[in-house]
């Protein structure tokens, strides 16, 4: 009887520890006798025991903080970036025989190619093509990993620390490009201004009477403001034509 009992427990703790579950976002990396045997799951499956060893690998997007990196840029300008890539395991088997631990290696990985990167460029292309920044960094980190069946997805700059002498630097550059596209407006404002008027006197160079018209719009325009003084510009062919009668009527005296 307790030969029977023995043998029923051992039975137990053999089909416990040959008995494994797989979860859906996991895959079991078989090794028998120390030979690859494949990646098993989700789900339900057996193991020899003693003979077979499994590691357990999470297929789901893993995605970490590159810590802030000092890099000097192309231009000389010290500046401090970090950024956040995500990745997942594409190949159980290549991630746990080819690299001792992918996540660290992707990290490392991921801090030298962003300083790098960073360094090849120069402050102005940092800060304005960030996303093309962003998918070169993508594309040579990924290249990298993919012996490991490591699939890179996104890597993206999160934040780019320059010194305050430069902020304060670049926000005069600012100020002055902003004056200077003030002044070009300005004087095409002039310019254009200028042609109109020019158009204009052409025309009542032309038409005399369109001066007396616009003397009259302007007059119309004052007394809609309620003033009590009302300067009315007198037409100069006006004066020279009481000149000229003023002479004819000395000449008859």
């Amino acid at each position: 009887m307790g030969l029977i009992i023995f043998l029923v427990i051992l039975g137990i703790i053999i089909l416990a520890a040959s008995v494994r579950v797989v979860t859906e976002y996991e895959r079991g990396v078989i090794f028998r006798l120390g030979r690859l045997v494949g990646a098993k799951g989700p789900g339900l499956f057996f193991l020899i025991p003693i003979v077979d060893k499994m590691v357990k690998v999470s297929l789901r997007t893993i995605n970490f903080d590159v810590q802030p990196q000092e890099v000097m840029t192309k231009d000389n300008v010290p500046v401090k970036v970090n950024a956040v890539i995500y990745f997942r395991v594409i190949d159980p088997c290549k991630s746990v025989t080819e690299i001792e631990n992918f996540r660290f290696a992707t990290m490392q990985i991921a801090q030298t190619t962003l300083r790098g990167v960073v360094g090849e460029v120069e402050l102005d292309e940092l800060l304005s093509n960030r996303e093309k920044l962003n998918e070169r960094l993508q594309s040579i980190i990924d290249q990298q990993t993919d012996p490991w069946g490591i699939k890179v997805s996104v890597v993206e700059m999160k934040e780019i620390e320059i010194p305050d002498s430069m902020k304060r630097a670049m926000a005069r550059q600012a100020e002055v490009e902003r004056e200077r596209r003030a002044k070009i407006i300005n004087a095409q404002g002039e310019y254009q201004a200028a042609e109109k008027l020019s158009q204009a006197a052409k025309i009542i160079s032309e038409h005399p009477e369109a001066l007396q018209l616009r003397y009259l719009q302007t007059l119309g325009e004052i007394t809609t403001e309620h003033t009590n003084t009302i300067i009315f510009p007198l037409p100069i062919n006006l004066l020279e034509s009481f000149g000229k009668l003023a002479n004819r009527t000395d000449k008859s005296d």
